[in-house]
């Protein structure tokens, strides 16, 4: 027969492993939230910087691209105006 002492010490084991099984499990559950949050803010914050350096290069782009016009456009106009015939 099973006295009083060894039944409360089982059902302290008891209690004690369920705990440790719960707690661990609960351990577990909050390591993948938290990986899984640090992989999305990540992901997103790479998202940003891409936006950014994409924005940056269009600007730059833009910049070329107008400054190209500006400095091309009276050479053009000088050659059409060589190129068209004289009116008498």
């Amino acid at each position: 027969m099973v006295g009083q002492f060894e039944s409360g010490k089982d059902t302290v084991q008891e209690l004690t492993e369920s705990a440790a099984t719960h707690i661990g499990a609960i351990a577990t559950i909050i390591t993948g939230a938290v990986r899984d949050i640090a992989r999305e803010t990540g992901s997103w914050l790479t998202d940003v910087i891409e936006m950014r350096e994409a924005s940056q290069r269009a600007r730059e782009d833009s910049v070329r691209e107008h400054g190209a016009r500006e400095h091309s456009a009276p050479e053009h106009s000088a050659r059409e105006d060589e190129q068209r015939p004289q009116a008498d």
